[in-house]
């Protein structure tokens, strides 16, 4: 029917059109399709050149894959990646969150067990990032070459730092200062016990680095608390698949018969002094690094503005070099610390031909072709390699390091000791049991106890491996190598990092510089603190209150001749000014509460070091400085942290 809207030419025009679109499907299947039209289409023409280029890019990313294939592999790839995420991951975390938990953190806590307050590293937030930041470090594996005691040593202080402030609430009086003193002792021994399910060594390590002054109160508490961390450290390690029952942590098979022959005794000597002259080496080419970090202005640049992109830097060399498929193959990269050591306390003879190579792990060890190379090659990169991560922003351990590298040194020596003695002949026959593996614990006790200035890692390498069979010549080796790492007042691995962040550790700076000691105290004096005269009134005592911060106020005889009486306690004072209030009395200071004598006063030529030591001895806070009965100053640990710090801006 016709719309009544349309036109009257409306139906011509439409009967025209559709003739038109006729011709023009007609004309379209007669055409060939390979005929190109005469009017290009832009739309097709765009749609081709978007194919083109995805061509393009998948022939280019195949032969970029080919290229990366016949190179390494593609897992050298993945291993570079794993070893820089993590540690810039681990690098993010400490930047964004906190900026006091990078490195080991037992400087920090050596300062803090010497009297030093430093409340920021006890921090929730900074517990936290530091366990974080301990994990994504730990997860880049052999790439980085690091550890986990120093920070678990950090994190067990924290958790103490906690637990203190809780039993600071439950007990009264006197007791709370003694709580909180033994809890920071005892949270540091507990974390080297916590790591390795060591007690013992755990608390000597703590009386030897960590502590400059250890009293014997401390003593019980310490094995007790230490002794708990290790029995659930072993029972874990049970509960967990590891181990039947509780065992010692590296496993080893040495002779129990005839551990060792007498004149080897000698051979353990010699690999103490050896330890002592390569820890002399490492530790001088680690103040030097330290320094040129501090000195150097590109490498301050690079750390101040650019430190994420020099941790990645740092990693992508180390992943490169460390490689399984080309590199790493001469230095056992596959292996994890655990297994490094355990196959270096094997007690079998490499070199010997009857050696099973097929054994895992220690084909690790042999895919060079010779388990002797692979040795010198991992002793030597190594070395520097260790070196250069002590410079990365990164939260990780060292001393799980120092104990590797000394089980490689000293099994280099046993291996040449039973090379020698296999190719003696009829005479060498009495050597033909010489046990590489003692060698390997001896060394490793020695090294680390040579860096660190401690005896304690000869108790630990016992510990770990339950071979009572050879204390004497590990504990003659860990002594002659700290003897030589001693001489000349070098400072330790622990003392270097405490020099270079400049932190308020006296024992440390006195290593670098022996004269800092010498100065007497009134050279160093600051501003001559508030002071009373016996016969104060209210308003004096209101002044002295709030201008003064200290728990307790010298009291002098007047202004004029500044004899020093005694001391009068905060508390007291502010008790006067409440009862000067309510009451309105009209007596003096000194005729409502006592005036407490000075047990201890101080010269002002006594040494820093000695008022250092009777701070920390007695623990007095607060020490007056007197010349001939009149008042000079006074000492407290606030001020004694102004000075040392002062005295570090020396070095």
């Amino acid at each position: 029917m016709r719309r009544l809207d349309e036109a009257p030419g409306s139906q011509t025009v439409r009967q025209n059109s559709d003739l038109d679109e006729e011709n023009q499907s007609e004309t379209s299947h007669n055409t060939s399709p390979l005929i190109v039209p005469m009017k290009p289409c832009q739309q097709t023409r765009a749609n081709v050149k978007e194919v083109s280029l995805s061509v393009l890019s998948v022939v280019w990313l195949l032969k970029l894959r080919s290229g990366m294939e016949a190179v390494g592999g593609m897992e050298w790839y993945g291993y570079a990646a794993l070893g820089m995420l993590t540690a810039i991951l681990s690098f993010l975390i400490d930047l964004n969150v906190t900026k006091l938990q990078r490195g080991s953190g037992i400087p920090e806590v050596r300062t803090m067990l010497a009297g030093i307050e430093m409340p920021l590293y006890l921090s929730l937030t900074n517990m936290f990032t530091k366990f974080l930041g301990v994990i994504c470090t730990l997860a880049a594996g052999s790439t980085v070459f690091l550890g986990k005691v120093g920070p678990f040593v950090h994190l067990s202080t924290m958790i103490g730092a906690y637990l203190r402030n809780l039993c600071c609430l439950v007990n009264d009086g006197d007791d709370k200062d003694r709580v909180g003193g033994e809890m920071q002792v005892v949270a540091a021994a507990v974390g080297v016990a916590s790591c390795f399910g060591a007690p013992i060594s755990g608390v000597l390590f703590s009386v030897e680095v960590m502590c400059s002054h250890f009293a014997l109160r401390h003593y019980c508490p310490c094995f007790f608390s230490a002794a708990c961390g290790a029995l659930m450290f072993r029972l874990f390690s049970v509960l967990s698949g590891n181990g039947e029952t509780l065992q010692a942590l590296f496993t080893t098979n040495f002779p129990t018969t005839l551990p060792f022959r007498p004149l080897e005794i000698l051979l353990f000597a010699l690999l103490g002094l050896l330890s002592g002259a390569v820890s002399c080496v490492f530790l001088f080419c680690h103040r030097w690094i330290l320094c040129f970090t501090k000195t150097n202005s590109v490498f301050i640049k690079m750390m101040t503005a650019e430190k994420g992109l020099y941790s990645g830097m740092v990693a992508f060399i180390l992943a490169c070099l460390t490689f399984p498929e080309s590199a790493g193959q001469y230095m056992a990269s596959k292996l994890t610390m655990k297994q490094l050591l355990t196959s270096l306390l094997d007690s079998s003879q490499w070199t010997a031909p009857s050696h099973n190579a097929s054994v895992q792990p220690l084909i690790e060890w042999s895919s060079s072709g010779s388990p002797v190379l692979s040795l010198v090659v991992f002793l030597l990169m190594k070395m520097w390699m260790f070196i250069l991560v002590c410079t990365l922003p990164l939260p990780a351990g060292y001393f799980m390091q120092m104990f590797v590298y000394g089980a490689a040194l000293g099994r280099l020596l046993g291996e040449g000791v039973a090379y020698v003695s296999s190719a003696g002949g009829t005479s060498g026959r009495q050597w033909l049991s010489v046990n590489p593996g003692g060698y390997a614990l001896a060394g490793a006790a020695a090294f680390s106890g040579s860096m660190t200035h401690s005896v304690s890692p000869a108790l630990l390498a016992i510990e770990l491996t339950g071979q009572f069979s050879h204390v004497v010549p590990i504990l003659l080796a860990t002594l002659l190598a700290n003897a030589v790492a001693r001489s000349g007042h070098r400072p330790s691995f622990y003392d270097a990092l405490s020099i270079s962040k400049r932190l308020p550790h006296l024992p440390s700076l006195l290593k670098a510089c022996p004269s800092l000691g010498s100065k007497s105290v009134g050279q160093l004096l600051g501003v001559k603190s508030v002071q009373l005269q016996e016969a104060a009134g209210p308003e004096e005592v209101r002044h002295a209150v709030n201008t003064c911060i200290s728990t307790q106020i010298p009291v002098v005889d007047s202004h004029d001749l500044e004899i020093l009486l005694g001391f009068v306690h905060r508390s007291d004072l502010l008790m006067f000014l409440r009862c000067s209030k309510t009451e309105a009395l009209e007596e003096y200071m000194h005729e409502v509460f006592p005036i407490y004598p000075n047990s201890v006063l101080l010269s002002p030529h006594t040494t820093i070091l000695e008022v250092h030591s009777i701070l920390s001895v007695t623990g007095i806070q607060t020490l007056f400085v007197t010349d001939r009965g009149r008042l000079l100053g006074l000492i407290t640990w606030s001020e004694m942290k102004r000075i040392i710090e002062d005295l570090a801006k020396e070095i």
